[in-house]
């Protein structure tokens, strides 16, 4: 598996810059591939958009930032499941962890 956390924000958001301090890193001490993705870069939202979409056709129901764990990101993707909203480094963590735990359950 190429597992990767794709972060969804936005260069306006409060919580998505203090959590910038500590994501991308707690995402590598889990082995996780970390691909930040900000809205207002075009570019890069356009490469990740169709993983996005597909959680949230609408975006209506994101959370800022919004993390999602995917298998093969830059391929057929699958969606192993998300973080939304900010958390303390530890919390954060955790969530992440759970995230993998139940996907490695499901396999």
């Amino acid at each position: 598996m190429n597992l990767a956390v794709i972060k969804f924000s936005s260069e306006e958001c409060g919580i998505c810059h203090k959590m910038s301090f500590y994501d991308q890193k707690v995402a590598e001490e889990l082995g996780l591939q970390f691909i930040d993705v900000k809205m207002q870069d075009t570019a890069t939202y356009r490469k990740y958009r169709k993983i996005l979409l597909t959680q949230y056709p609408d975006k209506s129901e994101m959370g800022w930032p919004t993390y999602i764990l995917c298998d093969s990101p830059e391929g057929e993707f699958q969606i192993i499941g998300e973080v939304k909203g900010g958390h303390p480094k530890g919390e954060f963590r955790n969530r992440l962890q759970e995230v993998l735990a139940s996907a490695a359950n499901q396999n």
